[in-house]
């Protein structure tokens, strides 16, 4: 198996492999600014090469097979299936699809999951659910069923007191979920319930599928791009007045890294009775404690929790001192059941591996991450660099823990953008979209992102020159040896 740490999947040769060598991996190479931009654009050169994606955005090979099989054994001609781990999620995406087509679908079992069956011109819209609501059935999921083997069984209860202890959250309070986006998804699907005519606020920017959820499910969001002057005081005054349903924030955002006030937020959110939604996945726990500001969290475990690159999921968190939390217990144990979980066993059996390791890692990536930033910021052909000590330090100290740092994510641009994919393509560090791996890793993350709506990315601050890297267990005098080589070639 490929060690990236040693020997990173950055090369045009490395194009469409897995990131990380394993049969569940999570991200895929893209090594060339080209190769990203032929990604978006849909070019047979680079799909074609693919052996994987993120697996909201991506079929992997188990789960493309999977539906062909279930296709061929409950549809007919003209017919597609997408394949949902549950019935619920799929009776979701049946009315999700059936509102916006007027068109009748239907739902069969399938080998323990469940099988959307719609017509093939309204596959597209039906992986739009599968993308936005995360509720995904896994590789591993995917070749249980077709190996024949059926489907695990695993006690998570280890799993579930080690995020607790992570989070210092009550016993009984975290919730699995199949995915980040799953988590974040059932968030709002409470919400909408508690107060169905109110649209939410999301405040600054976000990562991309969340302000999605908030468009495409309930009555929308109010967005408000950045969290300072005199748009911040009159949405503070809005949220006073109970305007919305729940404000989302993220702790600190992606990928500008900023952190909003959350003193000025929680006191809104308390005068108006408005639950405040906070994400922590950017800097994870180990780094940032947000129980005191927030009525309920979310996290997406696969990223620095899980640390291995092969495993999905994600968390909801509950705050017992939130004046919600009667209401959201009740929400998401009925939705998860006594396991207290909807991740599939054998993925939870991955990530309870995963995890065990998961502080141990954190500290040395917190210090490497803050020397890069350093190397950055004094380098003469980097114009600005994004990171939670620089902009916003005083409002990310109400939520940093004793023994965290600043977290594992950088973003910066070049002073040329002419200059910035000639830079990239000889950076020797993995390419590819996620975060929160052992291994460094590297992408352009707003080509990624939001290569459809660059100008609208660019109102909001976010450059399209912008490359975002996750920091890993390489060590500061390599990474920097690394950086350095590629600076070199402009």
């Amino acid at each position: 198996m490929r060690n990236l740490i040693s020997d990173p999947a950055c090369n045009a040769a490395d194009l469409g492999v897995p990131i990380p060598d394993d049969r569940h991996a999570t991200s895929v190479c893209l090594p060339t600014w080209d190769s990203v931009i032929g990604y978006e654009e849909g070019r047979d050169k680079v799909i074609s090469k693919l052996q994987c994606g993120y697996p909201r955005f991506f079929l992997h090979p188990a789960v493309s097979r999977l539906f062909l099989k279930c296709e061929q054994d409950v549809a007919t001609e003209g017919e597609k299936v997408i394949v949902f781990p549950s019935r619920q999620a799929a009776q979701r995406a049946l009315r999700f699809v059936e509102q916006r087509s007027n068109t009748a679908l239907r739902i069969a079992s399938y080998d323990g999951l469940q099988a959307l069956i719609l017509p093939e011109s309204q596959y597209a819209l039906g992986m739009d659910y599968w993308r936005y609501s995360g509720e995904v059935v896994s590789s591993r999921q995917a070749l249980d069923v077709l190996d024949e083997g059926g489907l695990w069984e695993y006690d998570n209860s280890d799993l579930l007191r080690r995020l607790e202890g992570i989070g210092g959250y009550d016993e009984g309070d975290v919730y699995l979920y199949e995915s980040g986006m799953s988590a974040v998804f059932a968030v709002h699907r409470e919400l909408r319930k508690l107060a169905p005519s109110k649209k939410t606020l999301q405040l600054d920017f976000p990562y991309v599928d969340v302000l999605k959820v908030q468009n495409y499910f309930g009555v929308g969001v109010v967005f408000l791009p950045v969290s300072e002057g005199e748009l911040f005081d009159e949405a503070l005054n809005r949220i006073r007045v109970g305007e919305f349903s729940a404000v989302f924030c993220e702790v600190p955002n992606n990928p500008l890294l900023r952190m909003v006030d959350l003193t000025k937020v929680r006191a809104a959110c308390d005068a108006g009775n408005v639950p405040l939604v906070i994400d922590d996945t950017v800097c994870s726990a180990y780094n940032v404690d947000v129980k005191n500001y927030a009525d309920i969290v979310t996290s997406s475990l696969t990223k620095w929790i899980a640390g291995s690159g092969n495993v999905m999921a994600g968390a909801v968190q509950l705050v017992k001192r939130s004046s919600f939390y009667g209401e959201f217990k009740a929400f998401f144990s009925d939705d998860c059941g006594a396991s207290h979980s909807k991740l599939y066993a054998h993925d939870a059996a991955a990530l309870d591996e995963g995890s065990k390791n998961f502080e141990d890692r954190m500290k040395p990536v917190n210090e490497v991450a803050q020397s890069i930033v350093d190397f950055l910021m004094n380098h003469d052909a980097v114009e600005q660099v994004w990171y939670p000590s620089i902009d916003t330090k005083d409002f990310y100290q109400q939520v940093k823990t004793e023994k965290g740092g600043y977290g594992g994510l950088v973003s910066f641009t070049l002073k040329n953008n002419k200059k910035i994919a000639k830079f990239f393509d000889n950076l020797r560090i993995s390419k590819g979209p996620s975060f929160g791996n052992e291994f460094s890793l590297v992408c352009p993350y707003t080509l990624l992102a939001h290569y459809d709506e660059l100008e609208w990315a660019e109102s909001c601050g976010v450059s399209r020159n912008l490359i975002r890297i996750s920091v890993g267990t390489e060590g500061k005098q390599e990474l920097i040896k690394r950086f350095n080589e590629a600076f070199d070639t402009i």
